[in-house]
């Protein structure tokens, strides 16, 4: 690895690293003065707030708030759950629900990534054939359409009119109970991967070494998977990792509608509780999910193609 490379990826990671602290600065002081309390109990005298307040360390400035939050997460320290999870190391709340909306989204960039390349496959080599519109027309309703929306369709038609798969997630049947949200969110990551392997694969087709290897007389399964394909499956593979955050912080709404004790759940209940420690955890963490996978993939593209590197440099 030579030297502009190394000093590509460390400016790459101070601008990261300044990034997410600029975003904990906001979270926090967004978060410290958000409607509400954690502390809402009515009954609570003067005294016995104060008491509660200087517990949690609510009583001290915002200044002073912040720097002894800092000093504690950087040992992995998020604090406690003052309200929704009673004084439950908020540590452990986000780390499981965060498991599960990882898993979820895995699974339906997964299931979504090998529906929508064989879709978009099919499309490409059925260009301008009633296959390829309908193909697309599949595609631009997926994206168009919200994740929620699909899962409140499966959750009526499926759940509530055929009863074939459960209204909500059960711990006793976690796969079973996973097949209504992981559907509704596979649902856009097929569209999105469609699309994308269907204009690659146009492009891969036209291009002058595959007219040579046709010339050559190559068969068509060797020219579409050896050839084609595998060229074609470069580029989309580069939009997955932005996909999978973004279907982590998209879950939100479909993790509540199947009742799915995922992160989006967590979040959307601690900002309805007023639980500070618990929603800065949630928030940073998409946030930080975020930067890390445009960091990583802003690095790869920087070693991979050095004119990318060459020109933010420049820039």
């Amino acid at each position: 690895m030579n030297k502009s490379t190394l000093k590509y990826i460390g400016k790459r990671l101070i601008i990261s690293a300044i990034t997410l602290f600029v975003i904990l600065v906001v979270l926090f002081l967004m978060v410290r003065f958000l409607p509400g309390s954690p502390i809402n109990n009515e009954k609570l005298s003067a005294a016995q707030r104060a008491v509660i307040e200087a517990k949690y360390g609510l009583d001290k400035p915002i200044f002073t708030q912040f720097v002894i939050y800092v000093k504690d997460m950087l040992t992995g320290n998020f604090g406690v759950s003052m309200n929704l999870y009673k004084d439950m190391p908020v540590a452990s709340l986000v780390g499981n629900a965060a498991k599960i909306s990882f898993l979820y989204g895995l699974a339906a960039v997964i299931i979504g990534t090998i529906i929508g390349m064989a879709l978009g496959v099919f499309a490409a080599l059925h260009r301008n054939s009633i296959w390829d519109t309908l193909a697309t027309a599949l595609s631009v309703i997926g994206v168009s359409i919200p994740s929620f929306v699909f899962a409140l369709l499966i959750l009526i038609f499926f759940a509530s009119y055929l009863r074939i798969l459960p209204t909500a997630y059960s711990s006793s049947q976690p796969i079973y109970s996973s097949i209504m949200p992981v559907a509704a969110l596979s649902t856009g990551v097929i569209a999105n991967v469609s699309r994308f392997t269907r204009t690659e694969m146009i492009e891969v087709l036209d291009s002058d070494y595959m007219i040579l290897a046709k010339a050559k007389g190559l068969d068509r399964k060797t020219l579409i998977f050896s050839h084609a394909l595998r060229n074609a499956l470069i580029p989309v593979i580069t939009i997955l990792g932005p996909i999978l955050v973004n279907l982590m912080t998209g879950t939100m709404v479909v993790e509540l509608l199947c009742s799915v004790p995922g992160l989006g759940k967590l979040l959307v209940n601690s900002i309805l509780s007023s639980d500070y420690n618990i929603i800065l955890a949630c928030a940073f963490l998409y946030a930080a999910m975020y930067i890390i996978m445009m960091l990583v993939i802003d690095i790869a593209y920087g070693i991979i193609d050095p004119r990318i590197r060459l020109g933010k440099d420049e820039g």
